[in-house]
Order: structure tokens, then sequence, then C-alpha cells
């Protein structure tokens, strides 16, 4: 899980579980996604091991609130007075208030398929069955670039990114050409039987036919370094990416 600079004051951490990212300016710091609640340390070690100090955390944006990405962000918003920022289609996820995930049935009744077993394993090794949730998100004001370090723009079109859950946001870095996909875009995932861009399982996805469509979306962004939720760096064109994941989608119905 070391963390890779991919661009000037952009850090990707790669897990074998999920992935999350870090902006620098200076000192400062914007951690996008968390984790599960047992890789806090984890997070912890990532923003010690690229020379900073988590005490030095700006802001925590959120993806999207299921518990491998918010795993973490109560804990820092509570030890380092960290805002958690989410898109306010998403704040009611993130307080609980609604349930957008896989449930224990959905997980059970796809316990057979491949990897799916030793995923589940290792989320509850993770705190993955853990109550988790972030008591006070702060909805970030959108549209447009965030005021926090590497200056993101959340990406979020009502009925298009909205599909893995109903606030899903994806964030883009224009001026350094890197898209934050989340779980709108992933390249690979212990539940899934090939590698490359794809769609999570559908079973995971809150509205399938809205994550499909989120692609278009994504594909419409300039950039070419995509940084996922889960599953490796794709270096290349974000929106043959995206492409390649709606043929996936198409080719399985």
């Amino acid at each position: 899980m070391k963390p890779v600079e991919i661009a000037d004051g952009v850090f990707f951490v790669h897990s074998e579980m999920v992935n999350w990212v870090l902006l620098t300016e200076g000192d400062a710091v914007t951690v996008i996604d968390t984790g599960y609640p047992g890789q806090r340390g984890d997070v912890e070690e990532s923003i010690r091991a690229i020379g900073r100090d988590p005490h030095g955390i700006e802001a925590v944006l959120i993806t999207h609130a299921h518990v491998d990405h918010v795993g973490s962000a109560q804990y820092l918003a509570e030890t380092y007075g960290a805002p958690v920022l989410v898109h306010p289609t998403e704040a009611a996820h993130a307080r609980r208030e609604c349930h957008e995930v896989a449930t224990p049935w959905d997980v059970l009744s796809n316990i057979w398929r491949p990897g799916v077993l030793p995923w589940a394993i290792k989320l509850v090794r993770l705190g993955g069955t853990a109550k988790y949730g972030v008591d006070s998100p702060t909805p970030m004001p959108v549209p447009g670039a965030l005021t926090c370090p590497g200056a993101p723009v959340p990406v979020l079109v009502p009925g298009h990114t909205s599909g893995h859950t109903s606030g899903h946001t994806v964030y883009h870095l224009p001026d350094r050409g890197v898209v934050i996909s989340g779980d709108a875009l992933i390249t690979g995932h212990l539940t899934s039987t090939v590698s490359g861009p794809q769609l999570l399982p559908q079973w995971f996805d809150h509205d399938r036919g809205l994550a499909a469509e989120s692609l278009r979306i994504i594909g419409e962004l300039d950039a070419d370094i995509l940084l996922p939720g889960h599953g490796p760096i794709h270096r290349g064109s974000v929106a043959e990416a995206a492409a390649i994941a709606r043929e996936r989608v198409d080719a399985a119905r």
C-alpha cells in the first residue's frame, strides 16, 4: 500500500480490497475515500509516507458512502478535525438514514461465485460489518472546483453518475488529466473474473441502468489517468476506458 505519486501532488494508494487518493498542497492534504474501518491506521500511515502529518488533513472527500470508502471518515473527522464532504444527494446515505448497499442476502445469494467468499471473509476482518457512517457530513458546494488541496472538481449529473448510489461522485483534476472514479468505473475487484475497465458486479449497484449510463458522463471528462476505487491505475484515455466498460455491460445483457 505504498503511495504512488502519479501527478504533481496526486498520490494513489492501492490495496487489495479498496483504494484511496491523497492530494497535497504544501503541508496540507485532501483525502479522497478512507478505506474500511480496519484500515484507519493504513490511511494515516500513507499520509506519513508522503511526508505529511495527518494533522494537516484539511478535508475528507467521499465518492460514496459504502463502508469500504467511508469506513475511516468519522475517525479522521474526530481525530484531526477535518470536515467530511459529500455530495448533497449522498449526505443522508452517509448519515445512515437510508441504505443503498448490497445486503447480507445479496452476498449470500452470490457466495458461490468465484472470489465472493474470500472477499466476504476479508471484508469482515477489516470491519466491514461494523456500524459505520458520518455523523455530520458537510454537503459540498457544487458545481465548480473545491477550495481544498488539489482543487478537485466534483462531477455528478443527476440521473447519470448516480447509479452505484444516489449521490456517487467522481472527482476530476482537469489540470492534471486525472479522474478519481470511486466505484463508478473500476479496473478490478476480488469478485470479478475480468481485469481492466468495468463496473462492479450488478448486485453491488443501487440502479444498474444509471450506473451504466454514468459511463457516458465519465467518458466526456478530459483525462488520461483513471484512479479507480478498486483495481490498479489505468493509464490511457479515460473515454476509451469508459467505452470498454460499457461494452462489457452491453455484452452481459
